[in-house]
């Protein structure tokens, strides 16, 4: 079967925020996708890259990615809700979309991405694609330029927003434990999560560890860049430079403290189309939706709710052993 690779790929048991590129055809990756349809399988995603010819399976996104990905959406929006001098009905066409499947042509075939998340604004004339968002965790630099630099050139949304978090490798992996009851099993993964938002107080930016065990390693770099359009002429398969690039953690500490709220250019002309706030004066005013503490604690649990999701993995009742073999 000539999918075979990206079929046996798709049929692979993937961690959490996993991505992997395959090299396929479009009608490769076409057959593929219908079987996952035909399936009904919310994960893993199919993307395609119709310029580089590559078949991009992602896994389930982790807590970290999901909820990072909505706050960073959920800021921005709330930024424009609380702004003065603008009529409610005006705020009312902002939306947040989330996950939202794409398809535009690029060279002698088309690119198939599903964004992470997108501001978007409804007019008479129909949605306008405003802000999109693409977090990456621990994920190759150029596919996550890719995704965004997609979204700005090929689906023309204002701006892009992309967050790049690497977690530094955390070693062997830990066994799984077997308890004998569900109370055991219960109380074991209290006591991990109580000793790992202990941790959280001394290093909020990781690693969490029980023991030999390392449930999240130390985040090595946390950065947030923002890109736009160059030339309104530029084809949809463009690779775009950040336009702005801020380092917020490195090396296990917060270092983001002369990062600008609205990252130095995010107006409300980008939330809002310019049509719609004619005669305002207002395109320019800077949405100011990061601040320190907002990311610190966001961020922090985030990373906790991932942790704890990989110490659920590993945990396993005696009896589901039992009923797996009979």
């Amino acid at each position: 079967m000539a999918h075979s690779e990206l079929l046996a790929t798709v049929r692979r048991p993937l961690s959490p925020d996993t991505q992997i590129e395959v090299p396929a055809t479009r009608s490769e990756y076409e057959r593929v996708q219908e079987i996952l349809e035909e399936e009904d399988a919310k994960f893993p995603t199919l993307q395609y890259d119709g310029f580089r010819k590559v078949a991009i399976v992602r896994a389930a996104p982790s807590p970290l990615h999901g909820d990072m990905v909505g706050q960073l959406l959920g800021r921005i929006s709330r930024s424009v809700e609380r702004m003065p001098k603008i009529e409610q009905n005006i705020k009312d066409g902002v939306s947040i979309s989330s996950d939202s499947r794409n398809t535009r042509d690029t060279g002698d075939t088309s690119t198939t991405r599903n964004w992470d998340g997108a501001l978007k604004y409804l007019t008479e004339e129909g949605e306008v694609l405003m802000v999109a968002v693409e977090v990456g965790v621990s994920q190759i630099y150029a596919s996550l330029r890719a995704a965004v630099s997609f979204s700005v050139c090929a689906l023309r949304c204002r701006v892009g927003i992309a967050m790049c978090i690497s977690e530094r490798d955390r070693g062997t992996a830990p066994t799984i434990r077997y308890y004998a009851t569900r109370e055991e099993k219960r109380a074991a993964i209290q006591e991990v999560e109580r000793i790992l938002r202990a941790q959280l107080q001394a290093h909020p930016f990781g690693p969490l560890e029980t023991g030999e065990d390392t449930w999240f390693g130390e985040v090595a770099n946390v950065v947030l860049e923002t890109y736009r359009l160059e030339d309104e002429t530029s084809p949809p398969e463009t690779l775009l430079n950040p336009t702005q690039s801020f380092t917020l953690v490195e090396d296990g500490r917060f270092v983001g403290g002369e990062v600008p709220p609205n990252l130095a250019e995010i107006t409300l002309g980008d939330c809002i189309p310019t049509h719609i706030l004619t005669g305002n004066n207002i395109e320019a005013t800077p949405v100011n939706f990061f601040h320190q503490d907002w990311f610190e604690n966001t961020f922090r649990f985030a990373m906790l709710r991932t942790a704890m999701e990989r110490v659920e993995d590993k945990s396993k009742e005696q009896r589901d052993v039992c009923c797996h073999y009979h």
